[in-house]
């Protein structure tokens, strides 16, 4: 396991095939190996959620948590993983122009579906990733 510490670490459902979509797709563009990745049902995860008093138990939330500094939820996450990955992704940036609550709305939206938009297999990252990956 790589130092996580000086990393963006994104805590996402491990039994999501959506979630599990976009961590392989954050995996294949993340040419500056700024980000980690831990499930909210690991170890880990819980802990991070129970320090925070935050829900432990439903995993409808992606989170980046940048160590000793700060953490995002849903749509900010999102934006924020997208500026951190550069190129075209920072374009991004211009979501912030729209409210919270309506993005969220949508990512609330699409987070209440996610079952049923993608098929539930399970992702296997290749031996570089799996470094990326804490407790898997």
């Amino acid at each position: 396991m790589e130092n996580w510490e000086h990393k963006y670490i994104v805590f996402f459902d491990g039994d999501c095939g959506v979630c599990n979509f976009w961590v392989q797709w954050i995996l294949e563009r993340d040419t500056k190996d700024q980000f980690m990745f831990a499930s909210l049902q690991s170890e880990f995860g819980q802990q991070f959620l129970s320090e925070r008093g935050l829900e432990t138990k439903e995993f409808n939330t992606m989170y980046l948590w940048k160590p000793k500094q700060y953490y995002l939820i849903k749509s900010r996450a999102v934006l924020k993983i997208a500026n951190l990955l550069g190129g075209i992704y920072k374009l991004s940036a211009i979501g912030k122009i729209i409210p919270r609550f309506l993005s969220d709305k949508v990512y609330d939206a699409i987070s209440r579906n996610r079952m049923k938009l993608a098929n539930q297999k399970c992702y296997l990252p290749d031996k570089h990733q799996k470094k990326k990956f804490i407790q898997i």
